[in-house]
């Protein structure tokens, strides 16, 4: 009565359900996640691994059918979360070269650290920045930017990481109160960036002292970002869908301390297993 097709079986998965009733006034679908829906042949998404049970009701009349098929969603390969904020979601990909700024980031969405807080700092052409939980329902005058869970973590720089656009990186202290360049404990920020030529480059790595292979300027060229702070804040993930959402909230109005005049709220972030 039904089958369905997926072009990915790890999470998240979206899987489109086809419909082979022959005969039917109506429809109900349920996916085995708690989400329905009575389109006749719908697509969902999956966004955690398991074994769910999908059911196809079929309605003609005063009469039902129902088939049951179990959807098994595999764990993904690599460690991704999805962050869901009031301007939209992006999926997220953190990277197991900066093992403690990954377990640190997972273990504070775990515990909906981040759930309610903003992203108290925004500017264009430059990144979006959230994480401080002095911002969870901060008054429109509140000075944020210095909180955190009360911990930093040592810099975990890789050369290969770098500040593209999307690249999730850990916010920290300056250098004259901070010289081990330690990230703060949970503020973070997102790049948004702006757009490179081939022959800013030299210039750049005078300015950084990193010397760009080819393939990294051609990454920056096509991708955009901001070179500017490699090798100087830990970059440990990447937006790999969602970057729509970035230039959103890239857009907004803000104060003169960065603050958008609108909050953009972290609904929450959930690790996908």
């Amino acid at each position: 009565m039904f089958d369905w097709v997926s072009e990915a079986n790890s999470a998240p998965a979206s899987v489109d359900f086809i419909n082979q009733t022959e005969k039917a006034d109506s429809f109900i679908w349920s996916f085995g996640d708690g989400t329905i829906s009575r389109d006749s042949s719908p697509d969902h998404r999956y966004l955690l691994s398991g074994r769910y049970k999908a059911s196809l009701t079929a309605i003609e009349g005063g009469k039902r059918k129902t088939l049951e098929k179990d959807i098994i969603i595999a764990p993904p390969v690599e460690c991704l979360l999805q962050m869901e904020t009031s301007a939209g979601e992006m999926l997220i990909k953190l990277y197991d070269m900066t093992p403690q700024h990954r377990d640190n980031f997972i273990k504070l969405a775990e515990e909906g650290f981040y759930e309610g807080l903003i992203f108290h700092r925004v500017i264009p052409r430059f990144m979006i920045q959230g994480g401080d939980p002095r911002s969870k329902n901060a008054g429109p005058n509140a000075m944020l930017g210095s909180g955190g869970p009360g911990y930093t973590i040592s810099a975990e720089f890789v050369d290969s990481l770098l500040h593209i656009k999307g690249a999730l990186a850990a916010a920290r202290t300056p250098d004259n109160v901070n010289p081990d360049k330690r990230s703060s404990g949970s503020q973070f920020y997102i790049v948004h960036g702006q757009s490179l030529g081939e022959e800013q480059f030299e210039q750049i790595s005078s300015r950084t002292g990193i010397i760009y292979s080819p393939n990294q300027i051609k990454q920056y060229v096509e991708q955009g970002g901001y070179p500017y702070l490699d090798g100087q804040y830990t970059v440990f993930g990447q937006v790999i869908e969602g970057i729509e959402v970035i230039d959103s909230i890239a857009s907004v109005r803000t104060n003169r301390g960065d603050r958008p005049l609108e909050d953009i709220l972290i609904k929450k972030i959930r690790v996908i297993k």
